[in-house]
This record gives C-alpha cells, structure tokens and sequence, in this order.
C-alpha cells in the first residue's frame, strides 16, 4: 500500500497505556509518523519505537510556540501537510479511506483547503458515545496556510506546554465525514483530573476578558455561540442530554452530559473565587483616588 505524503505528529506525555493503538493505527498508511514527546516517565518512548514510530523529545521554554505550533514548525517541515492525533487517538478505518480520497494523486487535481476539520468518535468510562456533544477536532493541516493563535495567556494555569481549547487558524476548511476514534483506555479519573487543569484556565480566561475576546475569534462557530451562553452548566446539561439525545446512549450518555455540566461548574465557581480575591484590592485602589462620597465632601 503505498504511504500518502503526510506526517502524522503524535504530541505526548505518559501514554504508555495507549500509545501502541495510536502509532499501529497510522503506521502503514502515512509517510513518516513521529511521537513527540514531553519527558515521559513511563514506557511511551521505547513502545512507539518498538512500533516503528520516530521519536522526538520536547521540552517546552515557557513562551510560544507551544506544542503543537512547534511540531509545525520542526517535524519535518518540508512536507506540507500533518495529521496531529492524541496518544490515545486512532483514525476509523472510513476516515483512512476518506482521507486517502483526499490525497491520492489525479492528474490535474490539488488539495486546495487549508486544513480538514473531523469528528471525534468520543469514548467516555469505556463506553462509545453516539449521539450527545460532538467534538470537531481541526487536526489535518497545511502548515503552509495554518498556524496557531497566541494569546496573551502565558501567565494562565491549566494549559502548560499544550495550546488552549481553541482551534488553528486556516481558511479555507473543509469538514471530513468520518470519524476520529478518541478511546482513552486510562481510569476516569484521569478525565477529572485533567478537566480540573483546564477549568483553572478557563477560569482565568473568564477574568482576563480581554485575552477572552482573542480566544472566542479561534473557537467554531458552535464555540462562540456557547462562549455567551448564560447558565453555563445547564445549558450545557439541556443540549448534550436532551437536544443532542444524550439519553439514547443510556447510563454513559447521562455520565457524559453530567461530567460536562460539573466541568462548566467548575469554571464558573472558580471564576466566582478568582473575582472575590480580586475585589479586597480594588477597595484601596478606589479610596486612593478619591472616589466615593467622603472623598467629595471635603
């Protein structure tokens, strides 16, 4: 079979448990796929080896680019396009024929988008979720016409060496049909612990509104309508659980539709603490500059 002109970028850290999948998966069917790997304690170097995969090390300085805009940047950039999967990601046999559609060779014919945006088949306490919350994941890209936004998010927590919840830039793009098998064979409660780093990052966003602002332009159409929704937790419940028929996957799909509202939660109480810190410093500051009533009587 002969190996499309794309490489596949697995960025990583401690996915021993799911790696062999992931690199099995692509292995035959892309020209070079390369594990990028932040320091893992575990066995994910020597397995992705082991499995034919090249392995580069990372280290991330503290600024930009962050993860991914580096691999975009660094593994080898002379081939335009990249295929970015997760560890514990693995491309459904449908989205390796769609894709190879897009990039077997016909005489007189490009691929002309900037980049493909795909559905995640999303796995939740070992369960496959089949209606609910639909994730579209930006992840095939020319890094020619791509390139991830940079925020003014440095001093946030949660997010460390990974780009935040928001979407490469490209115009224009296309929306694949298949999906993207996202099974994380690890115990929930690394689901929780890692929605807990994120919600301290989203919860700064929610504090800083500028950077917020900057954030919302890089987000899907369905991300921006979400990012001024009131009653975030509920909203979030009413949409995955009843209008997106959440309930038709059973116990899994209520767990989902109640992990999701909690994580909203989250945020929102976090954002709650963030502001009530901030308030006791805004009362000098505002004594300071003779505001308030007794400030005008004198």
């Amino acid at each position: 079979m002969e190996k499309l002109p794309v490489v596949v970028a697995i960025p990583t850290k401690n996915e021993a448990e799911n790696i062999v999948t992931t690199v099995r998966s692509v292995i035959d069917h892309f020209e070079r796929v390369v594990v990028v790997d932040s320091d893992s304690t575990d066995d994910t170097r020597a397995l992705a080896k082991a499995e034919g995969a090249e392995v580069v090390p990372y280290t991330w300085d503290g600024a930009y680019p962050k993860k991914k805009q580096w691999c975009l940047e660094h593994v080898y950039p002379d081939t335009d396009w990249l295929f970015f999967l997760d560890g514990d990601e693995t491309p459904s046999p449908e989205l390796l024929a769609e894709i190879r559609r897009i990039f077997t060779p016909v005489p007189g014919r490009t691929v002309r988008p900037a980049a493909f945006d795909i559905p995640l088949g999303y796995w939740f306490a070992g369960r496959r979720l089949r209606h609910g919350y639909t994730i579209v994941k930006r992840v095939l890209l020319d890094r020619t016409r791509c390139r991830f936004p940079e925020p003014d998010d440095l001093a946030a927590p949660g997010m460390g060496e990974q780009e935040g919840h928001y979407q490469p830039l490209a115009d224009p793009v296309v929306r694949l049909t298949a999906p993207l098998e996202h099974r994380d064979l690890d115990p929930v409660r690394t689901w929780f612990e890692r929605h807990n780093r994120y919600s301290d990052w989203e919860a700064w966003l929610e504090h800083h509104p500028a950077v917020r602002e900057q954030i919302r332009q890089a987000k899907t159409r369905q991300g921006r309508l979400f990012h001024r929704a009131p009653l975030k937790p509920l909203v979030s419940f009413g949409y995955a659980y009843l209008y997106k028929r959440g309930f038709l996957d059973g116990r899994a799909g209520l767990d989902y539709a109640l992990a999701m509202s909690f994580y909203r939660w989250q945020i929102g109480l976090k954002t709650r603490e963030l502001r009530s810190a901030a308030a006791p410093d805004e009362a000098p500051a505002r004594a300071a500059s003779g505001g308030g009533r007794g400030g005008e009587g004198r």
